[in-house]
């Protein structure tokens, strides 16, 4: 067994495999589905409400963004040393889940749209510190929730068992259903029926996902509880160190809210590019190399100081191939929306009538149902799916019945899925549909491709998968440079197939990745600090989401009112933006491929 992990978890009897994996394995997966329903349901449409409702420029959208994705990520390092050291990850994913519900429900007060006359732009400014502080609750929620939910995971798997990569991919195509029928719901609600129903529907998926976790708590056997409960009964300045540390972390909102607001204003902004919140995250960042170069040098032996810098590369790889993947929120979203087809099959697409609101609630609820997407059902329907399938399970662990049972519940859900996909009239914002869809698609398929070739002693290095998906990651806005190139020579809408296959090459890089760097995390760790290196992860995509919305800024289009845009010379922004995402990938994958071999010895016999 590796030194860098010891026997926390012991292998679960058979009877609590389902499908092969842990039933607490489907709790993390339902849970995490939930949580990024509502943060990528908001996200969707978080871009284009600030540009289409509030009239925000370009520039300004992405500023908000990039704070608000960065400060989303970087918390979460904070979140993970209070789960580590006093919380555990029970009530920290409790406590942060809270947080995001009460965050969702608040963006769904939109105000009134803001008006532009003689060049001023008049907005409700009451409605926008709403969104602000909205925000910020989501931001602590993610910090407590995310770090959390991931680490149980690997708690469930004994260190030597090879199901662990397979369990992270599976564990990965949760987080990515819940992106994907996001879009599909929240995004589609949002741009046709009313921003607030996108926002709220987000909400009530993180309502449902913390009801699944609490439910779940038999099938994680201890793993998520604290382990020494009574530090947190014990008394900081007269009050009980649990209840201090949420009072503190609510206090902490309206810093954060304040940072949300200067991001959108451009106020206190370093050279006009550089956010307080990126300042921030700087500080955050350099705190923790602070503590991980204290750590390396007193805390580890030193096969675990090599596996732990062995991890810190990869961190870092997972930051440049963030920085790529986060413009499918940013420059993708504008260029579908300005320079792009929508749907997909046009042929099949059904007309929607105009949605009028009689005032009446009883029949307001009524005409959301009924022209809400078929997707919004299956939201129900899988989680609900498993609970009997589990519960039947428990009672009969020989029965074929709850598989049959959870089988059915996903060919339903496939069924929905694809109605919605190509009988609803696509928005730039639920086309984001299109990452997770192939993601969820390819999760099973790698999953397997990774077991087949463990059986066979041939998986390659996660060194080696992490270098490749940087390259694919680099190839997958060749299609989106092309497409800009025709739009700018001839004037027409680009074919919406061109960025199918930009997501299609770029899910693919991120299959080779991310959910194998999760995996690492997990083995690579120092176990006494493995919620903390999770934390370290998540700031890692902080930055590139920061990095994103400044890469975003090269491709960005000012239209002064009264004016239109100038095709060509906007799709010759975005087609050199799209050539230099190609190189970063490209030329990063490259180097992190010749130092794979290295860092597979750094290792330690870790796979």
């Amino acid at each position: 067994m590796s030194s860098a992990v010891s026997d926390f978890t012991a292998p679960l009897p058979a009877r609590e495999d389902f499908l092969g994996h842990p039933k607490g394995v489907y709790i993390c997966f339902f849970t995490e589905m939930w949580e990024r329903f509502s943060f990528y349901g908001m996200k969707a449409l978080l871009l284009l409400y600030l540009t289409k409702y509030h009239l925000f420029g370009d520039k300004a959208g992405l500023d908000l963004l990039g704070a608000y994705g960065g400060m989303v990520y970087c918390i979460p390092v904070i979140g993970g040393v209070l789960a580590d050291r006093w919380l555990g990850m029970r009530k920290a994913v409790v406590f942060g889940g809270l947080l995001l519900v009460a965050g969702h429900i608040g963006m769904a007060f939109e105000g009134t749209a803001a008006t532009a006359a003689a060049g001023v732009v008049s907005r409700d400014e009451g409605s926008l510190r709403i969104t602000y502080l909205s925000l910020a609750l989501i931001i602590m929620g993610v910090g407590f929730l995310k770090p959390n939910i991931s680490t149980i995971v690997g708690r469930l798997y004994a260190p030597e068992d090879n199901r662990r990569d397979a369990g992270f991919s599976l564990f990965y195509a949760g987080i990515n259903l819940g992106a994907l029928f996001a879009s599909l719901v929240c995004g589609y609600l949002g741009e046709t029926l009313g921003w607030r129903y996108g926002f709220g529907a987000a909400g009530i998926g993180m309502l449902l996902g913390l009801g699944m976790f609490l439910w779940g708590q038999k099938y994680l056997h201890g793993h998520a509880e604290p382990a020494q409960p009574q530090y947190l009964r014990e008394c900081v300045l007269g009050v009980p160190r649990e209840w201090l540390i949420y009072a503190i972390a609510l206090v902490g909102v309206l810093p954060v809210a304040w940072l949300m607001w200067a991001a959108a204003n451009g106020a206190f902004a370093l050279g006009g590019e550089i956010s307080l919140a990126l300042m921030l995250m700087l500080l955050v960042l350099a705190v923790v190399l602070g503590w991980f170069a204290w750590f390396l040098a007193t805390q580890c032996t030193p096969v675990q100081r090599q596996q732990m810098l062995a991890l810190m590369a990869m961190i870092f790889m997972a930051l440049v191939f963030f920085t790529l993947y986060e413009q499918t929120y940013g420059s993708w979203v504008t260029f579908t929306d300005r320079m792009m087809t929508k749907d997909v099959v046009p042929s099949l697409v059904q007309a929607q009538a105009t949605v009028i609101w009689s005032g009446d609630w009883a029949r307001d609820v009524i005409t959301f149902l009924a022209r809400a997407p078929w997707s919004t059902w299956s939201l129900l329907l899988a989680p609900l799916g498993f609970v009997v399938a589990a519960q039947w399970s428990d009672q009969r662990p020989n029965s074929r019945l709850p598989r049959q049972i959870f089988v059915a519940v996903v060919l339903l859900m496939l069924l929905f899925l694809v109605r919605d996909c190509v009988v609803l009239p696509q928005t730039a914002g639920s086309l984001t549909y299109l990452g997770a869809f192939f993601l969820v698609v390819l999760a099973p398929l790698f999953a397997a491709l990774w077991a087949w070739l463990g059986r066979r002693g041939r998986d390659p290095s996660k060194p080696f998968k992490s270098s490749l998906g940087l390259i694919i990651a680099g190839l997958s806005f060749i299609p989106m440079a092309w497409a800009a190139k025709l739009v700018g020579m001839d004037g027409q809408l680009a074919s919406v197939w061109w960025l199918v296959l930009a997501y299609l090459v770029l899910e693919i890089g991120e299959m080779c990745l991310s959910p194998v760097g999760l995996s690492a995390v997990t083995q690579l760790s120092v176990p006494r600090v493995v919620s903390l290196m999770m934390g370290t992860w998540f700031l890692a995509t902080a930055f590139s989401e920061a990095l994103a919305a400044l890469f975003g800024k090269l491709a960005a289009i000012e239209v002064p009112e009264g004016e239109t845009i100038i095709v060509a010379d906007a799709a010759a922004k975005y087609a050199d933006l799209f050539w230099l995402m190609t190189g970063i990938g490209i030329g990063c994958g490259i180097i992190a491929l010749l130092f794979s071999p290295l860092l597979r010895r750094m290792m330690h016999g870790v796979h």
